[in-house]
């Protein structure tokens, strides 16, 4: 399955985005730098940044640094 992703654009002060990428049952968040030309957001440079992280976490979930979360005991243990 191929990695997606989500953002949003960066707002106020802002220089990066959060992106949210998804493999299945993984998800892994984290920042990546937005692009600016002359101080103005280039949301198609920004787009391409995010797809070139993208590559590099379908990478990690392929070799196995991501991998989906532990399910959790229905018992609670103790």
């Amino acid at each position: 399955m191929a990695v997606t992703y989500t953002y949003e654009a960066p707002e106020g002060d802002a220089t990066v985005v959060e992106v949210t990428f998804t493999d299945g049952k993984i998800e892994h968040t984290r920042t990546v730098n937005a692009v600016f030309v002359d101080g103005v957001y280039d949301a198609d440079a920004t787009e391409t940044r995010v797809g070139e992280v993208a590559a590099g976490v379908e990478h990690k979930i392929a070799v196995g640094v991501f991998t989906p979360p532990a399910e959790e005991s229905e018992e609670g243990g103790e």
